[in-house]
């Protein structure tokens, strides 16, 4: 059983990947335990991370690992940041862009459009 502290631990970071996108999910390849931990992280919704598909699992591991992961994801955007390459209002952007471009895919194919009446 998860000690107080363990819970504690998962709900910051649960706050923490919503932040970035992402939802706990559980690993299509593998098994959750408490000693050999398996949780994997979705993108949370359809207008999250658009590059990636509904399924992709971002990452796969422990709680440990998933902590370190978090500190590079981190990184890698305050050095982005500090470079100027990129901020909050260019990602959202290029996410909106992204999006557009699937949708008019999806037009072009003819598919239905999921909130969209023929």
């Amino acid at each position: 059983m998860a000690g107080w502290n363990t819970i504690e631990r998962i709900r910051r970071l649960e706050v923490e990947i919503d932040k970035l996108g992402f939802k706990f999910a559980k690993s299509k390849h593998s098994d959750w335990s408490e000693d050999h931990g398996a949780l994997s992280l979705k993108p949370k919704d359809p207008d999250a991370l658009p590059i990636y598909s509904r399924d992709a699992e971002l990452y796969i591991g422990s709680v440990e690992g998933l902590e370190t992961w978090l500190h590079g994801v981190r990184w890698a955007r305050e050095y982005d940041m500090m470079l100027k390459l990129s901020n909050d209002e260019k990602r959202a952007t290029a996410e909106q862009k992204e999006r557009n471009r699937q949708l008019m895919r999806t037009l072009k194919e003819g598919k239905r459009v999921e909130g969209i009446e023929e």
